[in-house]
C-alpha cells in the first residue's frame, strides 16, 4: 500500500491541527524568555503576567494532543493490517532522534526526545481502556502534585543562577552544543521522573480522548467547551494570577492544579471561535499541520538572534522587546504555514517522520 492511501486511511482531525497551531504560540512565548536569558525573565509585572497565564499552560496542551494522536496512529496501522506496535514504535524513535539533535544544537529543553520516550512507554499499554487511563493519569499526577508541593516547601531561598551559561551561549557553535548537551544530560534524571509524573498523565488523557473519539464530532464537546470557559477564566485564572504574585515555591503544587483547567479553557476558547471563524480556523490550522517544523524552526530562528553563531543577543534584550520577537516568529509561521501548503503537504519535520513511519519515498511530495 502506498503513503499516499496511508494519509487518506485516517483523516485529519481539524480540531487537533487547531489547537496545535494555537498551542505553538504559547510554546514559543514561553521558550524564548529562556533562549533570550538562561535566567528567564527579571521580576516584574511581565514575569509575573507569563508566569500565570503561560508558563507551563501550554505543554499540557500538547501534550494532551499527542497522546491522542497516537490513537490515530493506531487507528491507521489496523486499517493496513500492519503492526501497530511496530510502525508506531519506528515515528517514536525517530522523534527522539529529532529531539537529541534540537537539544543539543538548538534549545536544551526540547520535548520531542520525551514524547518520542514516553510514546514507547504508552505504546506498551495501547490496549488500556479509556476509564483505566483517566485513573492511572489521575494516581501520576497526583504524586505530581504531592512531591513538587514537598520540594518547593524544602526549596532554597533563592535560585541559583549559572553565570557561565551567558558566557557559552554567545560563543561558537560546537560551544553552546556542548553547554546545551551537558545541561540536558545533567537533568536526565529530573527529566524522566518529570515526564513519567507531568507529562505522561497528560499523554494518558489524550489517549483515552482518542479512544473515544472525543474531537471527532464537535457536536459531542461544544456543549461543554462554555463550562470549561467558566472553570479556567472564572476560578483557575484568578488563582493562578494570585500564585504568581506571591512566587512562593511552596504553591508549586497548587499551581501545576490550575494549570489543567486553564488550559482547557484556552482550549475551549479556541475551538469555539475556531467554530465560527472559518478563516482563523484554518490559518491555526495549517500551522499545527505543520506543528513539528514549526516548533524545531522556532528553535533554529531564536538561535540565530541570541546565540553565538548568529547575533549574540543572549542576555542583552529588554523582555518586552523578547516578546515583541515572539511574536514576530509566530506571525511570519502563521502566514509561512500557509504559503507551504499550497504546494507541499508535510513540513520537512513531517516528511522525515513519515518516512520513518511508513517506509522510503522516491521524491519529495508535492501537490
Amino acid at each position: 500500500m502506498t503513503s499516499q492511501r496511508l494519509v487518506a486511511a485516517v483523516p485529519r482531525i481539524a480540531a487537533l491541527d487547531v489547537l496545535r497551531g494555537f498551542a505553538l504560540g504559547g510554546i514559543l512565548v514561553v521558550n524564548i524568555t529562556v533562549m533570550a536569558n538562561p535566567a528567564g525573565l527579571a521580576a516584574g509585572p511581565v514575569h509575573t503576567m507569563l508566569t500565570a497565564f503561560f508558563s507551563d499552560k501550554f505543554y499540557v496542551l500538547f501534550s494532551f494532543l499527542f497522546g491522542y494522536s497516537l490513537t490515530l496512529q493506531f487507528r491507521s496501522a489496523e486499517r493496513d493490517g500492519v503492526d501497530a506496535r511496530r510502525r508506531t514504535a519506528r515515528r517514536c524513535l525517530a522523534l527522539m532522534a529529532i529531539g537529541l539533535l534540537h537539544c543539543a544544537f538548538f534549545f536544551s529543553d526540547d520535548v520531542l526526545f520525551g514524547y518520542g520516550l514516553l510514546g514507547l512507554i504508552l505504546l506498551v499499554l495501547n490496549r488500556i481502556q479509556p476509564k483505566t487511563a483517566i485513573r492511572w493519569a489521575a494516581a501520576l499526577y497526583g504524586t505530581f502534585v504531592v512531591a513538587v508541593t514537598v520540594l518547593g516547601m524544602n526549596a532554597p531561598p533563592t535560585a541559583v543562577v549559572d553565570d557561565g551559561a551567558v558566557a557559552a551561549l554567545r560563543t561558537g557553535w560546537l560551544t553552546a552544543a556542548s553547554y546545551r548537551w551537558e545541561t540536558f544530560i545533567d537533568r536526565f534524571d529530573l527529566f524522566l521522573v518529570f515526564g513519567l509524573l507531568n507529562v505522561f498523565p497528560l499523554f494518558l488523557v489524550g489517549f483515552a480522548a482518542g479512544k473515544a473519539r472525543l474531537l471527532e464530532t464537535p457536536d459531542r464537546y461544544q456543549s461543554v467547551l462554555p463550562k470549561l470557559q467558566w472553570i479556567g477564566f472564572g476560578v483557575a485564572a484568578p488563582f493562578s494570577l494570585l500564585t504568581a504574585i506571591l512566587d512562593n515555591p511552596s504553591l508549586a503544587g497548587v499551581t501545576a492544579l490550575l494549570n489543567l483547567p486553564l488550559a482547557a479553557a484556552y482550549a475551549a476558547t479556541i475551538l469555539r471561535l475556531a467554530q465560527h471563524r472559518p478563516r482563523l480556523a484554518q490559518t491555526l490550522g495549517t500551522a499545527g499541520k505543520f506543528a513539528a517544523t514549526n516548533y524545531i524552526s522556532q528553535s533554529v530562528i531564536t538561535s540565530v538572534i541570541f546565540t553565538g553563531y548568529g547575533f549574540a543577543l543572549v542576555g542583552e534584550l529588554p523582555d518586552w522587546l523578547v516578546l515583541v520577537i515572539a511574536a514576530a516568529i509566530y506571525g511570519a509561521q502563521l502566514v509561512g504555514s500557509r504559503l507551504w501548503a499550497r504546494h507541499y503537504p508535510y513540513g520537512p519535520i513531517e516528511w522525515v517522520l513519515r518516512r520513518a513511519t511508513y517506509g522510503p519515498r522516491n521524491t519529495w511530495p508535492t501537490r
